[in-house]
């Protein structure tokens, strides 16, 4: 934004001693943010629109059920322990993840079930057992993905892209591993049994991607499950955000809760600070926004001309889909039932056409079941469960009334639930809630309720995304799904890490930015 400040805007704010960063919002991209800038020297303050910390990742209770709202799987711990490291700490000490073997279980349509673990041989054995003819293919595959790994994780996953030069340098490696091949389309290189295409190549839609175009690069996450696993955090994700807010708290950083920002205050082209919706002003030398980029972009630097991210640009992002979700808690157990399962619709390809290309809120659907209590128990009163069913569904481009519709598609999953892995569903609802692409844009401020960010395709990835480093005004930095690296847990906490490369130490930031 243009928004000239004059001097006397700012005269109540409260002075600090070293330079200030202000955060705007406390998901896991925010606070990764804050702890990387205090450990570099900074003074922090966080301000978030919600009433606690985690903004995908937060949690609710109810009737003595706990519901993590978010993410739910931990794949890649290290990017957690390097902060609780910067720290002085250690992440174990704060929080216990437990590894979880079988990662999944997937159940098709036919109620054939697959399950994925970290071993090789099992998942040799495991292939076999559904097409023994895929088990070179396979192996085939699994090498090619430690190779994109390497490269597109290891390499690039931590760097900034605000050059196109940058950009400009994966193109021979990008050609060399047919970047240009869809998730899909790879996997299909090597895999011929329908079923297992399916099973090894869905995971994008963790991340807002179609699988069926998103990069072929994103194959990587099948090689970081194996190397790494599949972690749950006791007491669930919600236990991890608050170890991050403890650990925020112990740098002498500020967290406000309640604090939705109205605005990003510039002096010229420079963010100097925030104001928020109360219309408090806080000062600030950097501004980092965790907020969804586009949003950022849109409403909080409203009388900014853009120079990349104009009215027209932001107009043509496309959005990744949304998510319909059913928070439930049974007054039983079901005890045959994974912690995590995949359960497929009788569609695959055309189903995701209808959620990303046509808009359509389609009859049939694919769902995740999250079981917590598979694992920790007291996410539930004794003898109960604790669930989420997540099913994906278009953004809000299209022509549905959420007001109207939540509670006949919820029925139709609780339906869908009973007749395969959840038998007398209906009799046993202790308690109840959902989530719709409403709430997403509402509660998070999610443009037409993408649950995403911008969708993970070729050219709205890496230098073609809302850059770390603000394109538009100084001083301001871009955290979270919508910025590289991108959606999924990892990627957001990732995201922090590459201001280590844009960011000087607190004691060189007057000396730099004078």
């Amino acid at each position: 934004m243009t928004t000239h400040v004059t001097p006397s805007a700012l005269d109540n704010a409260v002075p600090f001693t070293r330079p200030h960063a202000v955060v705007i919002g406390a998901g896991f991209g925010g606070l990764a943010a804050a702890i990387r800038l205090g450990a570099r020297g900074y003074q922090v303050t966080i301000v978030e629109k919600l009433e606690q910390a985690g903004g995908r990742a937060s949690v609710f209770r109810q009737d003595g059920y706990t519901f993590d709202a978010g993410p739910t799987i931990i794949t890649a711990p290290f990017v957690f322990e390097e902060l609780w490291a910067l720290c002085g700490r250690r992440m174990e000490d704060d929080v216990t993840l437990e590894r979880l073997e079988p990662f999944y279980s997937m159940r098709f349509d036919d109620g054939e079930t697959f399950y994925r673990c970290s071993d090789p041989d099992k998942m040799k054995a495991e292939v076999a057992r559904i097409s023994p003819g895929d088990v070179a293919g396979y192996e085939a595959l699994m090498k090619r993905c430690e190779q994109l790994y390497a490269y597109g994780f290891e390499q690039l996953g931590d760097i900034s892209f605000h050059s196109f030069k940058t950009m400009m340098k994966t193109f021979p490696q990008m050609a060399r591993y047919r970047a240009d091949r869809s998730v899909y389309g790879m996997v299909s290189k090597y895999i011929k049994d329908e079923r297992l295409r399916i099973a090894m190549s869905f995971y994008p839609l963790f991340v807002g991607g179609n699988p069926l175009r998103v990069t072929s690069v994103y194959c990587l996450i099948l090689h970081l499950e194996r190397k790494f696993g599949v972690h749950f955090a006791r007491g669930g994700t919600g236990a991890l955000v608050e170890g991050l807010v403890g650990l925020v708290k112990g740098q002498g950083g500020q967290l406000r809760l309640n604090a939705p920002v109205d605005e990003i205050l510039t002096s010229g082209n420079k963010a100097i600070g925030v104001k928020l919706e109360s219309g408090e002003a806080i000062k600030a030398d950097l501004v980092v926004s965790n907020a969804d980029a586009i949003w950022g972009y849109d409403k909080l630097l409203p009388k900014h001309k853009g120079k990349r991210w104009t009215d027209k640009k932001i107009s043509k992002v496309a959005h990744s889909m949304s998510l319909f979700v059913w928070y439930f808690g049974t007054d039983k157990r079901y005890e045959d039932v994974d912690h995590h399962s995949i359960i497929l619709g009788p569609r695959y390809k055309e189903l995701l056409t209808d959620i990303f290309d046509r808009k359509l809120l389609a009859d049939d659907f694919s769902m995740y079941l999250y079981r917590p209590t598979a694992s920790d128990p007291s996410m539930a009163p004794d003898g109960c469960d604790s669930f989420y069913v997540l099913s994906p569904v278009p953004h809000l481009e299209a022509d549905v009334d959420w007001s109207k519709e939540s509670e006949r598609y919820r029925k139709k999953l609780e339906a869908r639930l009973e007749e395969t892995v959840l038998p007398g569903l209906s009799s046993h609802i202790a308690t109840s809630k959902v989530m719709t692409p409403d709430d997403f844009e509402s509660r998070l401020n999610a443009p037409f309720g993408a649950a995403f960010g911008p969708e993970p395709r070729m050219f709205q990835s890496a230098w073609y995304r809302p850059h770390n480093r603000s394109e538009e005004v100084e001083n301001l930095y871009l955290v979270g799904a919508g910025t590289h690296p991108g959606a999924g847990v990892p990627s957001v906490v990732i995201s922090a890490k590459v201001l280590d490369e844009l960011v000087p130490q607190a004691d060189q930031w007057k000396d730099q930015n004078v």
